[in-house]
């Protein structure tokens, strides 16, 4: 099979870097295009508030500039994956999403129409993964693609 889309969902973990890698290996030898994705997830209004107390107006301000920042950083590291990919040839975009991760990924392939995801898994132990669940095992039962997970490296 070959693969013409591919979508590499990448978060800020140190084996991120390694699945990049493995999906940019694979656009290369694929003549393929590349999305790079990642997901932001923004702390939830309680979190704030036990803060600011009942002052919406600190409150509000303060969430919309914590999230322009969140979003402005993320932008520019996004772009250097970008960046990384178009200077060995490969025709690439970046993305980024807000909101749960593993819906994200499923969402944009399915509208891009990617041939393949590729995404990390942290090797997290049994129990942990079934108790908090996980990206890489939301991806790979909802997507409608294939799905290429990378196993973290150990540092």
């Amino acid at each position: 099979m070959t693969y013409q889309k591919i979508l590499v969902a990448i978060d800020r973990s140190p084996s991120s870097v390694h699945v990049f890698e493995q999906a940019l290996g694979l656009a290369q030898s694929e003549k393929a295009n590349l999305v790079i994705l990642h997901c932001l997830r923004f702390a939830d209004q309680d979190s704030y508030s036990d803060l600011y107390g009942n002052d919406l107006s600190s409150f509000s301000q303060t969430m919309q500039d914590d999230m322009k920042r969140d979003i402005d950083d993320a932008q520019r590291w996004l772009s250097t994956y970008r960046d990384r990919a178009i200077a060995v040839g490969v025709a690439a975009d970046c993305n980024l999403a807000l909101g749960h991760a593993g819906r994200r990924i499923c969402r944009l392939a399915q509208t891009w129409n990617a041939d393949l995801i590729v995404t990390g898994r942290r090797g997290r132990q049994v129990l942990t993964e079934m108790l908090l669940g996980s990206t890489s095992n939301f991806v790979l039962h909802h997507a409608a693609c294939s799905v290429l997970v990378v196993q973290g490296v150990e540092g």
